[in-house]
């Protein structure tokens, strides 16, 4: 009875065996073997197209630049002359007019962007965090030319006639508040910068917020400090790096701004104090003037004004997400936002 038990068991394997093809698993599994070694290969030479495309974007404005750079020198970055019509060429008045604007936006747009990232992270009741997240947020989705208009026919209209003035009274006997006010300004331009860079520096600081573990919170009210204390002595001090480094971020935007500060800085090649008189900007230099270069001394001269802005411009966002990446790093700062 055994034995015939067996030999039906046996004669049942064997049937399993013939009609089972093997062949099907092992193909299956060596095509995902060759799946999983080409996968990460195309990934590399990927991630490896961003790094060779700035490197190439800098290379072709270095080659540009290289006459311009050869006949004028270091001194191109601290003459003044901007004459076309002489082959004479110098940037100072462009440089300080992007790095002033840049700075008094900052001025104007870190107060506002902070106090919206501590209050959206530590005061906001949850149902109101969400859609004044999103209403700031929003605020980098409007096209720069957008701004632009706005500031010509709303922003200019107002400070001539509601804000410079009392300013003036308060400050006319300064420097930076001096001369007659038309209206297209260094001021305008700050303005303009200030409120296109809100969001980024809003969005950054927030996330900079969330990753601040709870115990820094938790351990700054059990020593009886007030909510506000808390987030004073304890929040912010963990997330400084961060926090800094989304100023510069922000600071990295306007620096590179176009379209809406050409509208209403007034685009005049000079030097001045003044926060009411007309400025310049790298950027808007480009912009004006790329069509009307007609000379090789020219173009080139436009291609050095956009290598230090691009020199510029990438040196203060590395700087930034390495300030940043401080703070966050390890810590999955996207998953906790609201």
């Amino acid at each position: 009875m055994t034995t015939g038990t067996t030999e039906t068991q046996s004669g049942v394997k064997a049937a399993i065996l013939e009609t089972a093809p093997p062949r099907p698993a092992l193909v299956r599994r060596h095509s995902v073997n060759v799946g999983d070694r080409v996968y990460p290969i195309v990934l590399r030479l990927l991630a490896l197209l961003v790094p060779l495309m700035l490197l190439a974007v800098a290379a072709q404005l270095a080659v540009g630049a290289w006459p311009a750079l050869k006949r004028f020198g270091p001194a191109f970055m601290w003459t003044s002359t901007w004459d076309p019509v002489a082959e004479v060429y110098g940037a100072a008045p462009m440089i300080f007019g992007t790095v002033v604007s840049s700075l008094l936006g900052l001025v104007i747009a870190v107060p506002l962007a902070l106090g919206a990232a501590i209050f959206l992270t530590e005061f906001a009741p949850r149902w109101l965090r969400q859609p004044v997240g999103f209403l700031i947020e929003l605020l980098a989705a409007v096209p720069s030319v957008v701004y632009g208009l706005w500031g010509v026919f709303v922003l200019i209209p107002f400070l001539r006639t509601v804000a410079v003035p009392p300013l003036k009274a308060l400050f006319g006997w300064t420097p930076f508040f001096s001369g007659v006010f038309y209206g297209n300004s260094m001021l305008a331009g700050g303005v303009i910068l200030a409120i296109m860079i809100v969001p980024y520096i809003a969005a950054v600081s927030r996330e900079v917020l969330l990753a601040v573990p709870a115990s820094q919170r938790e351990a700054a009210m059990g020593l009886g400090a007030t909510r506000w204390e808390a987030v004073w002595s304890a929040v912010l001090p963990y997330g400084r790096a961060g926090i800094i480094g989304a100023i510069m971020l922000g600071f990295g935007r306007a620096l590179g701004e176009t379209m809406a500060v050409t509208l209403v800085i007034g685009n005049r090649h000079d030097l001045g104090a003044s926060l009411l008189q007309p400025a310049y900007t790298m950027a808007a230099a480009i912009a004006n003037e790329f069509s009307e270069a007609t000379t090789p001394m020219y173009l080139s001269a436009l291609f050095a004004v956009g290598l230090v802005l691009f020199i510029v411009t990438v040196t203060v966002n590395a700087l930034a997400r390495v300030l940043v990446w401080r703070v966050a790093r390890g810590a999955a700062v996207g998953s906790k936002a609201l």
